[in-house]
C-alpha cells in the first residue's frame, strides 16, 4: 500500500512522532493507522528499557489555574537534557499534561498518568514521547491546591514553578506577590502551627548542640533552643517571614494591610534545581 503524505501528516498529528518515524511505522502495518500507533509506542517502550537506567534531572516545571481560579495544578515533567527541556515541542507536551490535570483534576500523581488522553493513558504517551526525542523521559511529580482563589508563579525558565492558595478573592497581583515570595524564600508551612513536631523537635535539637558546642550550661540549652526556634519560625513559615517587597512587614502584616481577614490557605512549590 503506498503511504501519502498525507497519511504520515496524520499519523504525526495522533502521535507527535517525528515524519520519517510516522512513515516507517505506517509501512511496517501496512497503512493501518491503529497497528502505526503501536508500533511507536513499542519503540517507545523500546527506547524507555534502554534508558531506564539513566538519570532525568532536567525537564520543566509548570503551573497553572482553572478558568475559575479555585483550582491550581503543578507538575514536573523530567528530560535528561536541557536542550531537550528547552525545546518546543516538549514544552507544548508538557503543558498538555498540565491542561488534562487542570481539567480533570486527578487525585495524585498516578491517577494522573493513568488518565486516558487520546485512546491511550499519558503514561503511555510519555512512553511514546521517550521513543521520539530518544531520551528518557519521567512525569516525577504532580500537586493541586483548591482554595478560594489560587495564584500561580513560573519563574523564566521553567526550572521552578509555585501555586498559592488563598482565603479570599484579591487582588491578583497580591496572589502574585505571595506566590513569588514562596519561590524566593522557600518556606517549610504557611504558620507555626503546620509545622509538623518532627521538624520542631529537629530544630530544638539543632539548637541544644549549637549551643552545647558554644559551651553554654546544660540548664540553659532549653530555653536557648526555644529562642532559636522562635528565629526558624521566623525564618521558614511564610506567614511570619519578612515580606520581600518591603522588610518592614512580615507577609501576614502585608495581607492584613490589603484586608484584616485575607490569608494564605496553603502552597506548593518545586525547583528543579534544589
Amino acid at each position: 500500500m503506498a503511504i501519502t503524505a498525507a497519511d504520515v501528516s496524520k499519523l504525526r498529528k495522533m502521535t507527535g512522532a517525528g515524519m520519517m518515524d510516522c512513515k516507517n511505522a505506517l509501512e511496517e502495518s501496512n497503512g493501518n493507522f491503529e497497528l502505526a500507533v503501536e508500533v511507536i509506542r513499542k519503540r517507545g517502550q523500546l527506547v524507555a528499557s534502554k534508558r531506564a537506567d539513566r538519570e532525568a534531572t532536567e525537564g520543566v516545571v509548570l503551573a497553572k489555574v482553572s478558568d475559575k481560579g479555585n483550582l491550581g495544578v503543578l507538575i514536573v515533567l523530567n528530560s535528561e537534557t536541557d536542550f531537550v527541556a528547552k525545546n518546543e515541542n516538549f514544552i507544548q507536551f508538557a503543558q498538555e499534561i498540565l491542561n488534562l490535570a487542570v481539567d480533570q483534576k486527578p487525585a495524585d500523581l498516578n491517577a494522573l498518568k493513568n488518565l486516558s488522553w487520546g485512546g491511550r493513558t499519558v503514561g503511555d504517551r510519555v512512553t511514546e514521547q521517550v521513543g521520539i526525542i530518544g531520551e528518557k523521559l519521567d512525569l516525577s511529580f504532580y500537586a493541586k491546591i483548591e482554595s478560594t482563589q489560587v495564584i500561580p508563579y513560573i519563574h523564566p525558565g521553567n526550572k521552578l514553578a509555585t501555586l498559592v492558595g488563598m482565603s479570599k478573592v484579591a487582588d491578583v497581583k497580591v496572589g502574585r506577590d505571595i506566590a513569588m515570595q514562596v519561590a524566593a524564600m522557600n518556606p517549610v508551612a504557611v504558620d507555626k502551627a503546620d509545622v509538623s513536631a518532627e521538624m520542631i523537635e529537629k530544630e530544638k535539637e539543632i539548637g541544644r548542640e549549637q549551643a552545647r558546642n558554644e559551651g553554654k550550661p546544660e540548664n540553659m540549652l532549653d530555653k536557648i533552643a526555644e529562642g532559636k526556634l522562635n528565629k526558624f519560625f521566623k525564618e521558614s513559615t511564610l506567614l511570619n517571614q519578612e515580606f520581600t517587597k518591603d522588610s518592614s512587614k512580615t507577609v501576614r502584616q502585608y495581607l492584613q494591610s490589603v484586608d484584616k481577614d485575607l490569608t494564605v490557605t496553603g502552597f506548593v512549590r518545586y525547583n528543579l534545581n534544589q
